[in-house]
C-alpha cells in the first residue's frame, strides 16, 4: 500500500479509471450485449497468450494432469470466458432485483447453512476461487437475509479498494481490509455472536499459510478459518461453486470441517486446513474451468520473483 500522500502511478490510475468505467458502462448495457462483449474480450486475452493465461494453463495442467496440449487449450480459453462472466456478473450485480439474484444460483445443501446460523453458534463459509463468490454472498444477503463479514486486500490505488468496498457493502457485506492486523478481532467478534463469514481461502497472502497437498503437490492456503474454528467454536463449512451449460450459477455446502479432538493447536490447524482443500479440490475438479487462478499457487512454481499479490476478487 502507498504510504500517506503517496501519488498512484499512471497503471494504478488507469486500472481504477477502468473499473470505473466498468461499473458506470457495462450495467445499462442490454444483457446480451453485455455477454457478447465479455466473451469477445476473453478470447482477445486468450489469444494473446500473455502471463495471465499461461499461468492459468500451468495451474489447469495439475488439475487435469491427462488433459493434452487441445483439451488444455480448451480449457484455458473456456477459462478466460468464465473469467469475464464473473467480471460482467460484478459489474451488472447491483443492479440485479433480489428475484434476479435468486434465480441465478441453486444450492445444494444449503440446510447446512442455515441450519448452523439458527443455532446460534457462529458459521465460516471458506471459499476458493470458483465461479463467482459476489454472486453467492449476494444471495446470503438477499435470498436468506443474513448479513455477514468478509475480507478483501487492499488494492492500489487506495480508490480503486474504496470502489471494491463500496460494491461489497452495497450487497449487504461487511468488508474488512486484509492489512493491519485487526481483521481477525473482528472477525472472531462477529463468530463469537452467532455471526456469518464469508472467506476465499484457497491461495495463501501471508507468509504463515499451511502447507497442504493439493492435487499431488504442495501449496499453501491460509491458516485463519481453521483458526477461526478452534477460537470461536464457530462452524466451519467448505463451499464450492461453478456453471454447467444453463444460466443458473450451482453452489454446494460440503459437509463441516470438525476441529479434532486430540493435537496441539498447528497439529488442528493443518488437518482442517487439508480437510478445506480436499474440499476445493472437488469443486474445482468438477468445474475446472471455472477456478480462475491466475495466479502461482503450488511451492514448486514459486521462485524468488514469483507474483504473490494478490487480486481484486
Amino acid at each position: 500500500m502507498s504510504g500517506a500522500g503517496a501519488r498512484p502511478g499512471a497503471k494504478e490510475r488507469l486500472s481504477d479509471a477502468l473499473y470505473g468505467l466498468g461499473w458506470a458502462a457495462v450495467k445499462t448495457l442490454p444483457e446480451p450485449a453485455a455477454r457478447a462483449l465479455f466473451r469477445t474480450l476473453a478470447d482477445q486475452v486468450w489469444k494473446r497468450r500473455g502471463t495471465s493465461v499461461l499461468r492459468l494453463e500451468a495451474n489447469l495442467k495439475r488439475v487435469v494432469p491427462d488433459a493434452d496440449p487441445a483439451r488444455l487449450a480448451a480449457l484455458s480459453r473456456a477459462g478466460m470466458r468464465s473469467y469475464m462472466r464473473y467480471w460482467m456478473e460484478s459489474f451488472r450485480l447491483p443492479t440485479w432485483s433480489p428475484e434476479r439474484i435468486k434465480a441465478s444460483i441453486d444450492v445444494t445443501d444449503a440446510h447446512r447453512l442455515t441450519d448452523g446460523l439458527d443455532s446460534g453458534r457462529g458459521v465460516i463459509l471458506a471459499l476458493p476461487h470458483l465461479g463467482n463468490w459476489d454472486l453467492a454472498g449476494a444471495w446470503v444477503t438477499t435470498d436468506l437475509k443474513v448479513p455477514f463479514t468478509t475480507v478483501a486486500e487492499r488494492l492500489k490505488p487506495e480508490s480503486l479498494y474504496d470502489r471494491f468496498v463500496a460494491y461489497r457493502e452495497g450487497l449487504g457485506m461487511e468488508v474488512l481490509p486484509h492489512t493491519g492486523g485487526a481483521a481477525f478481532g473482528t472477525l472472531a467478534r462477529r463468530l463469537r455472536s452467532g455471526g456469518l463469514v464469508c472467506l476465499v481461502a484457497d491461495r495463501d497472502l501471508s507468509s504463515s499459510g499451511i502447507e497442504v497437498s493439493f492435487f499431488g503437490d504442495t501449496a499453501r492456503m491460509p491458516a485463519g478459518p481453521a483458526l477461526l474454528a478452534q477460537q470461536t467454536g464457530a462452524l466451519l463449512l467448505p463451499v464450492t461453486l461453478g456453471y454447467d451449460e444453463t444460466p443458473v450459477m450451482k453452489a454446494r455446502v460440503h459437509p463441516p470441517v470438525e476441529v479434532p479432538e486430540s493435537g496441539d493447536r498447528a497439529g488442528k490447524t493443518s488437518v482442517m486446513t487439508q480437510a478445506l482443500a480436499d474440499a476445493f479440490a472437488v469443486g474445482i475438479a468438477e468445474h475446472p474451468e471455472d477456478w480462475h487462478m491466475l495466479q502461482r499457487l503450488w511451492l514448486a512454481d514459486l521462485g524468488p520473483r514469483a507474483d504473490r499479490s494478490g487480486d481484486p476478487t
